[in-house]
């Protein structure tokens, strides 16, 4: 190795690291427990000692250059690195802990999650949880999360999935609203029934149409970005729409729309960085969700009586 080339002090990388973290000068300084000036002149040292621009400043936040992502990703990785010796020399070595950030949609989030981070809690105490709830890849990419619950297969190189299965989803309504048709509603009806559209309608109708439905916009007469919140207008009759079994099975006031329509499936993955893949935290947050999600059973469904 050629120490000759190595430039700068890890004081100087740490400050830089807690500031891209964080995501402020003030946030990074309470962190770690300096003054902003103090932390600031620690960033500015190594971007003069590396040549680089780190951060641009955009309205109050700071955002990292190109130079400083790809900077970032080295320096987490030393991180890391200096957290097993911390550990190591204080005899805990065999301890996880630290923060994990997981992405999902707010419907996994609130309806499936729970139970999972509960025995999580159970196995690895030292671990904290963030969930953050979005339907966005980028978020990873980004390091907004660390681990990523999806529903479609990435293509981002850096990125390292794993598919978990195939979960069955029906079209439901609540059972208060199908009565009052006084008669099972078959695919034919579809044309003239009201759905709840979620963050995208587009999408929805061909998912719809996938069932065999003769929809089309006009059919979403009422819709919401929020999962939770389009599907308690699908409980409360003002709709239909499509949900997956495991989460419909939450809910014993709904029931499945169509006596002719058969539940199609849909994929669920479990997304990292490949380079956070081999942080001991993250993959022990990753291995449990997987074994969570995979032992996931959706229930029995509510049908009519």
């Amino acid at each position: 190795m050629n120490w000759n080339s190595i430039t700068f002090d890890w004081n100087q990388a740490r400050a830089f690291l807690v500031t891209a973290e964080e995501g402020s000068l003030s946030a990074a300084a309470r962190a770690l427990g300096l003054t902003q000036p103090t932390l600031s002149r620690q960033v500015a040292a190594l971007e003069a000692a590396l040549g680089v621009t780190l951060f641009e400043r955009v309205s109050k936040s700071l955002v990292l250059t190109r130079a400083g992502v790809e900077l970032a990703e080295h320096v987490r990785a030393m991180g890391e690195a200096a957290s097993r010796i911390s550990l190591a020399a204080s005899g805990q070595s065999q301890q996880v802990e630290g923060l994990v950030t997981i992405s999902a949609t707010d419907l996994m989030a609130a309806y499936v999650l729970p139970d999972i981070l509960n025995s999580l809690r159970e196995k690895a105490p030292g671990i904290e949880i963030k969930v953050l709830c979005t339907n966005s890849l980028s978020d990873l990419r980004r390091r907004e999360a660390d681990i990523a619950i999806r529903h479609v297969e990435p293509d981002h190189p850096d990125l390292f999935a794993r598919k978990l299965r195939e979960a069955p989803a029906r079209i439901f309504g609540a059972s208060a609203y199908l009565r009052t048709f006084d008669r099972p509603l078959t695919a034919k009806d579809a044309p003239d029934l009201d759905f709840i559209g979620f963050d995208n309608n587009e999408e929805l109708i061909g998912y719809l149409r996938a069932f065999g439905l003769d929809v089309s916009e006009a059919n979403i007469r009422l819709s919401s970005p929020s999962g939770i919140v389009a599907w308690e207008y699908v409980r409360r009759g003002f709709g239909l729409s499509i949900m997956a079994d495991e989460i419909a099975a939450r809910s014993p006031d709904i029931e499945p729309a169509f006596s002719d329509v058969e539940p199609i499936r849909f994929p669920i993955w479990l997304v990292t960085h490949r380079e956070l893949h081999t942080s001991r935290r993250i993959r022990t947050v990753f291995d449990h969700l997987a074994e969570g999600l995979l032992s996931s059973e959706p229930g029995k469904i509510p049908g009519r009586d």
